[in-house]
């Protein structure tokens, strides 16, 4: 370092801001990491899992030696309603490219890990502090303020997660709209190696996603998930914050509601409660985005809005991974040329957009719009539900299945499903 300023200051030590960190160390560049948590990953909070293409990327080879908990082999996804479940079930095999895999993570072990990386790579990291302010000067940021202390940097990438009060105040971002947020809860419970086996069909180090829609939310945008860890479950739902005025039910009840479905239930029973946490969630995809760039300021993660939900699986981590990754690019081209300018560090902005990241979520941009239809969540699961409770019941004389289909469409309303069908397809 040199004249007491750093080349670079990344704000979190989530999965965005160790990619950052990593990133520019390895270049060359003098990086200070600063954490609000104690450590990485004591703060961060994620479902589960853990898409590996960006961080293979990254680190070729990674999951040899990640604190990694399963790769996913098997995938549901289930429609609840109070007492039944409708459920779609996919088995393969483990990919054999590796950046095909996607894993379970415990954030506080894989963040550390992660963290671990970029300091090997010359980053300093600073836990336990909480940064207030940046230090703007001439409309440029040039450090942060923590307490009495003052850090400076040519450059500060903002990497502190969804909510990010300093991207707000560097005049990048305005306050969440309700519409765009949620709000997830989630506990971690432990089994016992054969109830892994037995109860979630763990075997080896393979393991399983499984996603709900319907009863877990109250009807409302949002849903349930499990995921298998080594010895334990990662279980919870998200919330559509804009939802919170339909409903008369805590989304901490709505948890314990989703524990005792009878679909769900007997899988936790005698499962031992390690964990709890609950987190703020950007969901509303490009229509939430900041400005990324300033004069001395790039945003990447969940800080610039980075995670899409398609329903049948949520990405955040590879996208957050990405764009650290591309945002300490964007400082290093910079730094060779000396030029710290908004308009130098566009060139963030540019890789992204060339990257996976804004292809997929332009490619996604009528997804929230177009899931926050509460038919999604109440209607559409009864009429699964109901048409499978018929097709199942034997009572008496039976009728042709497509006066059974048909009979539980109308109920749902034929000419909603035909126009939600088309909305929804024009979305995916």
């Amino acid at each position: 370092m040199s004249d007491d300023i750093f080349d670079l200051i990344v704000v979190g030590a989530g999965v965005a801001g160790c990619a950052a960190a990593y990133t520019a160390a390895r270049a060359g560049l003098e990086t200070l990491l600063v954490e609000r948590g104690n450590f990485s990953g004591a703060k961060n909070m994620t479902g589960g899992r853990l898409y590996a293409h960006s961080l293979e990327q990254l680190m070729p080879g990674f999951a040899e030696e990640a604190p990694l908990e399963r790769v996913v082999t098997h995938e549901k996804l289930s429609f609840l309603t109070k007492k039944d479940a409708v459920t779609l079930e996919y088995a393969s095999g483990v990919p054999e490219a590796m950046a095909e895999r996607s894993y379970t993570v415990l954030r506080a072990k894989f963040d550390q890990w992660l963290c671990g990386k970029a300091e090997e790579a010359g980053a300093q990291l600073i836990p336990g502090i909480r940064v207030e302010e940046l230090i703007m000067e001439d409309g440029r940021v040039c450090g942060i303020k923590a307490g009495e202390d003052e850090l400076r940097a040519r450059v500060v990438i903002l990497a502190d997660g969804a909510n990010s009060l300093l991207a707000e105040r560097a005049g990048l971002a305005r306050r969440p709209d309700p519409r765009h947020m949620a709000v997830g809860v989630k506990e971690v419970l432990e089994f016992s190696p054969e109830m892994m086996r037995n109860r979630f069909g763990c075997v080896g180090k393979e393991g399983l996603a499984w996603l709900f829609a319907g009863d877990p939310s109250d009807g409302q945008l949002g849903g349930g998930f499990l995921y298998t860890n080594e010895e334990s479950v990662s279980l919870g739902l998200v919330f559509g914050l804009h939802g919170a005025a339909r409903v008369q039910t805590p989304v901490r009840e709505m948890l314990e509601n989703f524990k005792n479905h009878p679909a769900v239930a007997p899988l936790l029973d005698g499962g031992k409660l390690v964990e709890y946490s609950a987190h703020i969630v950007p969901e509303g995809g490009l229509a939430m985005m900041p400005k990324l760039v300033g004069d001395g300021v790039l945003i990447a993660g969940d800080a610039a809005g980075l995670c899409i939900n398609l329903g049948y699986t949520v990405r955040g981590m590879d996208l957050a991974i990405a764009s650290g990754r591309l945002a300490a690019e964007a400082v290093i081209a910079c730094h060779e040329k000396g030029e710290y300018s908004a308009a130098a560090l566009q060139a963030y902005e540019r890789l992204l957009d060339a990257s996976f990241v804004m292809q997929d979520l332009r490619l996604y941009r009528k997804l929230p719009e177009a899931l926050n239809n509460e038919r999604l969540f109440t209607a559409y699961p009864e009429m699964a539900s109901g048409l499978m409770r018929e097709m199942f019941t034997v009572n008496g004389p039976g009728r042709p299945l497509r006066s059974k289909l048909w009979g539980h469409a109308r109920k749902a309303g034929a000419m909603n499903l035909l126009k939600d069908g088309i909305r929804f397809m024009g979305a995916i």
